[in-house]
């Protein structure tokens, strides 16, 4: 096991300094929707799994989801951390079927679903064409 190099107390801060709202990938997205002429309504608290964007006119929820904590399949950003493996691992699986559970819900409820990885953040252009690809099959 490799120590960290960071005390227990100093790592909780960093921990809890990690936003779930209003997140920089997220504001990327938001950004992009609205350059693209999309409203939409933020983190709605009466749906399933709150998604980060809901546009009503397309029956679309959007989650943008962070690499790391969401565990984006073949994304290095996806990693395992060494230390505390026992810790970790059932952490990051318990964030993955409850990804899972929301989206089922709101499908079941009639509304289209769309993850964003932090990944997909980096290229704007990229991301306003998955975007629209996005689009094109809510449709």
């Amino acid at each position: 096991m490799s120590a960290d190099i960071v005390t227990p107390e100093h790592r909780s801060r960093i921990m809890a300094a990690i936003k779930g709202k209003n997140t920089k990938p997220e504001m990327i997205v938001r950004s992009v929707c609205h350059a693209m002429g999309l409203r939409y309504r933020l983190h709605r608290k009466d749906l399933p799994g709150k998604p980060d964007l809901v546009l009503p006119k397309h029956r679309l929820c959007i989650f943008v989801h962070g690499c790391f904590w969401h565990r984006h399949p073949g994304c290095k950003y996806a990693y395992t951390p060494k230390s505390r493996p026992e810790f970790w691992l059932p952490k990051l699986a318990k964030n993955v079927e409850r990804d899972l559970s929301a989206q089922q819900a709101l499908e079941t409820l009639g509304w289209r679903v769309a993850v964003i990885w932090e990944c997909q953040t980096k290229n704007r252009e990229i991301l306003r064409t998955e975007i629209l690809k996005t689009l094109d099959r809510s449709t």
